[in-house]
């Protein structure tokens, strides 16, 4: 004799065994292995693909902050002379790549390191050493010397930085050396 109560248990115990075997074929949720391969794989070509262009345009910017930097640094030093009436030297060194500010002030000197820009030429160039050392006297009162400041970064860009003899300011120019 079967109860009532034993049929309902063993339909019940059927009806788990077939949804457990129907959960072992069903795909599981997540990510297979081959699918995260794929993934970094297509990630890393898109970083490969972008990165050259990423670096040029980092190296625009250092040389546009450089080429700021310098000609922030010329007009400090021409208002310094005009304001304070004293006699400025501006001492730029290409193969350190600093320029160096001097004034008859005791213990006054403000210096400017490039960092991954060059100083490739102070200008107008001296033929006999154009690697040497320059100094430029700026005069209260005087005209501000004509020279420019050939800045150049890794990639073959370059720029000048002017001063301009007729309004001491520094002017900005951009450089086509291959014409």
């Amino acid at each position: 004799m079967i109860h009532r109560g034993d049929a309902e248990t063993r339909r019940t115990q059927e009806d788990k065994s077939q949804k457990t075997r129907a959960r072992r074929w069903q795909p599981t949720r997540g990510v297979t292995l081959i699918e995260m391969i794929v993934v970094v794989a297509i990630i890393g070509l898109m970083v490969g693909i972008a990165l050259p262009s990423i670096a040029a345009g980092i190296d625009s910017v250092r040389l546009a902050t450089a080429t700021t930097s310098v000609a922030g640094f010329l007009n400090a030093a021409v208002t310094r002379a005009e304001r304070r009436q004293q006699a400025m030297e501006i001492v730029i060194s290409p193969k350190d790549g600093t320029m160096t500010l001097y004034s008859s002030e005791p213990g006054y000197a403000r210096e400017l390191k490039l960092e991954r820009v060059r100083i490739e030429a102070v200008l107008p160039e001296i033929p006999d050493d154009p690697e040497s050392v320059r100094h430029v006297l700026l005069v209260p009162g005087s005209t501000v010397p004509g020279i420019g400041i050939q800045l150049g970064n890794q990639r073959g860009a370059h720029r000048i930085v002017r001063l301009d003899p007729m309004t001491g300011f520094p002017r900005v120019e951009s450089v086509d050396i291959n014409k």
